[in-house]
């Protein structure tokens, strides 16, 4: 599974809700429907993401980057 961040294109953001029923129907764990900002976030198989972007309404689906600084503790790199 992928940590996923999709945007919705501007025509379908009345219809947000629709549009993650239809990602939901295609494997993806909804977590947030952010419809102020018209993205909706959650995470799926890395095979799914090609279906996914084939949803209608979809603009984009990027796989969310995450990083981890050392503790405090570590040694200066």
């Amino acid at each position: 599974m992928v940590n996923l961040s999709v945007t919705v294109d501007d025509g379908h953001l009345p219809a947000i809700d629709q549009v993650a029923e239809a990602l939901r129907a295609r494997g993806m764990e909804v977590a947030q429907v952010l419809d102020g900002l018209g993205i909706i976030t959650g995470s799926a198989p890395a095979e799914s993401r090609s279906a996914l972007t084939d949803v209608e309404g979809v603009a984009s689906v990027d796989e969310e980057l995450s990083y981890q600084l050392p503790p405090p503790d570590a040694p200066v790199q």
